[in-house]
């Protein structure tokens, strides 16, 4: 039994606006690089759902890879985003003692 690609989308939409929900209120840095990655889960979702429908519309004999070809590049993108906004945090803990997204307008100074 195979899920619906339109539940996927539908799935892939509700993450999304979890993802900009929590991008748009939190005020810790760390959470709102985990809604950053939420919402670029999904995007690969959306990406493989989409991919999958027009597999399934076209009839084609093997599978379209364009799909998971950007998924993999949107993942290779998330972890270099976790990477660099890790290093962030620590160095904003490490100057304020707080992770607060307040406190990163201080560093203007």
């Amino acid at each position: 039994m195979t899920v619906p690609s339109e539940h996927l989308l539908i799935l892939a939409g509700i993450l999304f606006a979890v993802g900009a929900a929590g991008f748009f209120l939190r005020r810790n840095v760390i959470v709102v690089l985990m809604c950053i990655e939420l919402m670029l889960n999904a995007a690969n979702l959306s990406f493989l759902a989409a991919s999958r429908m027009h597999t399934l519309k076209a009839g084609a004999l093997g599978p379209a890879l364009e799909g998971p070809i950007f998924a993999i590049f949107v993942i290779v993108i998330a972890a270099v985003e976790a990477a660099v906004g890790l290093a962030l945090v620590i160095a904003l803990y490490r100057n304020r003692q707080s992770v607060n997204l307040e406190d990163v307008s201080d560093l203007k100074d």
